[in-house]
Order: C-alpha cells, then sequence, then structure tokens
C-alpha cells in the first residue's frame, strides 16, 4: 500500500498556537515545519505538507469568502491528497464544516476539522491528541478507499458528521455535541469505525459550489419577543430566508399578529425554516397545536437539522439559483447526511 498523503490547511485558530522562545508569548505557528513543532508525526510513515492562510484568521470573523477560498484550496489540491486536515477556531467550527459539506459535492476524501480549547503551546494542551488522530483518521484508508470521506468534526476523542455538530461548551475540552446522530468514530486504544454511520463514496468527480447567498438571517424565539422586533427583522430589505429557532418540536406563539408576520413574510417570498432550539430531538409539525399553524400558513420544516446546518445549507441552495419552490423542496431533503429525512 502506498503511503498516505495529506494535505494540512491552517486557517487560524487556538491549536496553531505556540511560545516565543525569546519572549514566552503566544504566537501563531504557520506549520512549514510540522515535524519540527511535533517530531511524533514521522513515526506515521505519512507524507504531510501543509499550507496556512494569510492572513490567519480568529474563527468569529469567518465569512463567506473564507469558505469560498477554503473550497478552492480544497478544489486545487484535490488530486494531489488522500485527505485533508483542517485547522480552525472552535467558535464557528460547526459552521463552517456544514458549509464545506455542502460546497463539496461528491466528495470521496476526508476532510477532518479539528482545533482546540488551549494553544498547542500550553502543556495541558488538548490540541495535540486532537491534531494526532485527525492526521491518523484522514489517513485511513481499506484497500486504497478512504474510511471516511466526508466532511466531519474531531474533538476529544470523537469523531462526528461536520453538518451535524454544534459547539456546547467553551470551556471543557470536550466541546462538541451531535445530538442527533451518533460518532462517525471514537478513538480509545484502538480507532472505532462506525462504518454503517459514514457516508459511502460515490467516486464521482468533486464538484466545488462557490455562490453563496448571505441574505439570510435567524430568529430565536423567547417568551416575550416583542412583536416590533418581529416585525422589523421580517422587513429587511432584500431579506430571502429565515431560520426560526422555535421550541420543542416546533413550537411557536399562536398570537394573531405572529402568525401574520409570517403570513406577510412568506407572501413577499421569504422562505422561512423552523429548527428547534434543543440540542436534540427534531421538528414535527402538526404534533402540537402551536405548531400546527406554522405548517398551514407555509413554514417548512427542518426534521433534526442544527441551527448551524441550516444556515448554511440555505446560504448554500439561495446562491444555486433554485426557485423558492425547488429551495423548499431541498431544504427537507438530505443533501449530505444533515437531516433525517
Amino acid at each position: 500500500m502506498r503511503t498516505p498523503s495529506l494535505l494540512i490547511i491552517y486557517t487560524g485558530g487556538t491549536i496553531g498556537m505556540v511560545k516565543n522562545p525569546l519572549t514566552g508569548a503566544l504566537q501563531p505557528y504557520h506549520f512549514e515545519d510540522i515535524y519540527k513543532l511535533m517530531p511524533v508525526l514521522r513515526n506515521f510513515d505519512y507524507n504531510l505538507q501543509s499550507i496556512s492562510f494569510d492572513p490567519l484568521i480568529d474563527s468569529s470573523n469567518v465569512t463567506p469568502s473564507f469558505w469560498v477560498k477554503l473550497a478552492t484550496v480544497i478544489e486545487e489540491n484535490y488530486e494531489k491528497y488522500d485527505g485533508f486536515v483542517v485547522l480552525h477556531g472552535t467558535d464557528t467550527m460547526a459552521y463552517s464544516a456544514s458549509m464545506l459539506s455542502f460546497m463539496l459535492e461528491n466528495l470521496n476524501k476526508p476532510v477532518i476539522f479539528t482545533g482546540s480549547q488551549l494553544p498547542m503551546g500550553v502543556i495541558r494542551t488538548d490540541g495535540r491528541d486532537n491534531f494526532i488522530n485527525a492526521i491518523e483518521i484522514a489517513a485511513a484508508r481499506i484497500d486504497e478507499t478512504p474510511m471516511v470521506p466526508e466532511v466531519a468534526i474531531y474533538f476529544e476523542n470523537k469523531l462526528m458528521r461536520g453538518n451535524r455538530t454544534n459547539k456546547y461548551n467553551a470551556e471543557n475540552f470536550n466541546a462538541f455535541l451531535s445530538g442527533n446522530y451518533p460518532p462517525l468514530a471514537e478513538v480509545g486504544v484502538h480507532i472505532r469505525y462506525n462504518t454503517e454511520q459514514i457516508l459511502k463514496p460515490n467516486f464521482r468527480k468533486l464538484k466545488v459550489y462557490k455562490n453563496l447567498d448571505n441574505s439570510v438571517l435567524i430568529l430565536k424565539l423567547f417568551p416575550g419577543i416583542a412583536e416590533v422586533v418581529v416585525k422589523n427583522a421580517l422587513q429587511i430589505e432584500g431579506l430571502k430566508g429565515v431560520i426560526l429557532e422555535t421550541y420543542g418540536a416546533g413550537n411557536a406563539p399562536t398570537d394573531i399578529w405572529f402568525i401574520d408576520a409570517l403570513i406577510q413574510a412568506i407572501g413577499k417570498g421569504i422562505i422561512i425554516y423552523n429548527v428547534t432550539q434543543c440540542k436534540g430531538g427534531a421538528v414535527d409539525m402538526g404534533k402540537y397545536e402551536t405548531s400546527m399553524k406554522l405548517s398551514q400558513i407555509g413554514v417548512i420544516g427542518g426534521s433534526d437539522i442544527t441551527t448551524e446546518s441550516a444556515i448554511a445549507k440555505m446560504m448554500f441552495l439561495l446562491g444555486q439559483g433554485f426557485n423558492n419552490e425547488e429551495i423548499k423542496r431541498l431544504l427537507q431533503v438530505s443533501l449530505r447526511g444533515e437531516l433525517t429525512a
């Protein structure tokens, strides 16, 4: 079996911070000499190459142009490497992993996102193990076929489908949750792959989509939300899509003013996508009276999709120029394993 070849893409974030030997201050490491940073990687017998974004960015500054840049790097290097490891800040990693899953159609190689809660240059860093395990997973193959040919997040002993995750803890090393989908792999003494849960390769040619439309917003419901707030949000000029974060199984207020505001927005061509605020479970419109009206007026149910994946999918579909009816249909269909249809 030939030696696996991987490209490590450092975009920025905590994982790439190391101590300056002269000042002791933390500074970004650009990964040109990855074996100097982590000599243990030589034991893998992999061909590891790296590329660093310039400038490196804090993940709080992620934008659609960043996603296009990242997708382009993968596209341009796709035939040269067997897999990719993306080092990314944790705050918006779930958004980026979700978006890349939609942008990269017919992906037949691993794109593994990872990061850390503590910098690589700190003694107790979680970055070292996250990085090493992400590399081993990205290189894993059976009969020259990648074990994980999809966009995933590796963090704290678990590999999760990227578009099924969210960051739920800002302090613990176990920072990411996949509430509605089991892990793709679990790491202990051995790496145990849940092969039945992993997307199968289709061996078609990679297609990369770079048109994204961010004329969208997330409207999170809460008890006492003001009429003026909802109406003003739905009247934003140029608004095309709304991720409506509802309670429980997709429930929302039944106040006349609230329903009327949604009816007016839908009448103007705005697509409203109902997702639950819960970290586990799914929208089931019509299960309770408080969600039945939403279904009747044309709100689209998001099943068990995460908010991060919902906003990414909406931007992606709007960017492809589909008409509203086709977008509404596709929002309810699993394109990349992002929801249980």
